[in-house]
């Protein structure tokens, strides 16, 4: 897969994540997606138990501002002492930290109230889009992204695909379970982090596309 196709590919998504949460935004404006979130929060809830409970309130600090901040730092250690990716690391800092900015001024448009049926932890501030499923999103994808050319194997990289997206999707669906998020906010999360994260790679690629051009025009000047 060549960078010019590579660039394609990711402006496509981006628009579709754009259509897509423009789509779900005004749905749940319009108050067309109640019976929706009700369905999906009356059926995670039922499997409530105190094991689950606590085993949802795990894998939702997962996406609580100090263990981000952690594996943050920790990725970008490990970005610049052992795998010498400059650039990639900057892309990290602004793909991971746009995110955090775009859900908060996502938040404040929209000014959604959390659902208040049945709570099993207190949170304050708004619930569109999801916070922690974005920031979840930006990490992982992040980093999936950045690692994918340094796994050699096919096994290896399929695997840390696959490790990202249960976190992510596991994250979400705590957020529910616990009750402090619609589904909609979850998809829309989701959708968001789409956006940013797709058109923060298409600037990479687009920075990559013209590198390999110069370097291309420059062999043929010295030949």
């Amino acid at each position: 897969m060549n960078v010019r196709f590579q660039t394609t590919l990711t402006f496509i998504l981006c628009m579709l994540s754009i259509v897509g949460f423009g789509i779900l935004s005004m749905l749940m404006q319009q108050q067309m997606l109640t019976q929706f979130d009700h369905t999906i929060i009356s059926f995670i809830q039922r499997f409530e138990s105190s094991l689950l409970t606590a085993i949802m309130n795990g894998f939702t600090s997962i996406g609580s501002t100090s263990v981000v901040i952690s594996i943050s730092l920790c990725s970008l250690l490990f970005l610049y002492k052992v795998l010498k990716h400059r650039v990639k690391l900057i892309l990290f800092i602004v793909i991971v930290g746009g995110h955090a900015i775009l859900n908060q001024v996502l938040k404040l448009f929209f000014q959604r109230d959390r659902p208040n049926v049945h709570r099993l932890i207190e949170i304050d501030g708004y619930s569109f889009p999801s916070g922690h499923t974005m920031i979840t999103f930006a990490v992982y994808g992040t980093l999936s992204f950045l690692l994918w050319h340094d796994i050699s194997t096919r096994s290896g990289r399929i695997i840390l695909i696959l490790f990202s997206c249960i976190i992510v999707l596991t994250v979400g669906i705590s957020r529910i379970y616990l009750g402090v998020h619609y589904p909609s906010d979850i998809i829309g999360g989701l959708l968001a982090s789409s956006i940013w994260f797709t058109l923060s790679i298409w600037f990479y690629q687009r920075y990559r596309e013209k590198q390999f051009e110069q370097k291309g025009y420059g062999a043929k000047n010295n030949g």
